[in-house]
């Protein structure tokens, strides 16, 4: 016969998840907000940049990028972003430096594909300036969300 010997029941999370839980949640929340503002911000400039004049066409495939198309890939692009701020704070000792670091990196690679695209100047200035968009509003609130995390 086998005996298990057990000592007590577990009512509740263990306190290493409620002490990580809470500042994941928090910086999730903030990302959201922050999300929906890149993706309002750097539409609206889209639209102002269409407004005077940039058609924001692809030679390529002869393709016009549509508004709606900003705001998806801001969105995409930006929850990629809080999914890397929420590793970081789950998983570094200095989150928020390594985040900045992190997506300044790939904000300056996210650069290179508008300037190879073969599209006009005012195509290619306004797809440079809409990648920046996004990063001021998001790699600033993050920031600032990850260090009153863990000062």
């Amino acid at each position: 016969m086998n005996s298990m010997n057990d000592s007590g029941v577990v009512t509740g999370p263990a306190s290493g998840q409620t002490r990580h839980t809470r500042p994941l949640r928090r910086l999730a929340g903030t990302g959201f907000i922050a999300t929906l503002a890149a993706m309002a911000a750097t539409t609206l400039a889209a639209a102002l940049a269409q407004a005077v004049g940039v058609d924001f066409e692809i030679p390529d495939g002869g393709e016009t990028i549509p508004l709606p198309g900003f705001a998806v890939v801001t969105g995409f692009f930006s929850v990629v972003g809080t999914v890397i701020a929420v590793a970081f704070l789950r998983w570094s000792a200095r989150p928020a430096e390594r985040f900045v670091w992190t997506t300044v990196s790939l904000t300056a690679i996210s650069l290179v594909p508008p300037l190879l695209s073969g599209a006009n100047t005012a195509t290619t200035t306004a797809l440079l300036g809409l990648h920046l968009v996004p990063a001021t509003v998001m790699i600033p609130t993050l920031a600032r969300s990850l260090r009153t995390r863990t000062d």
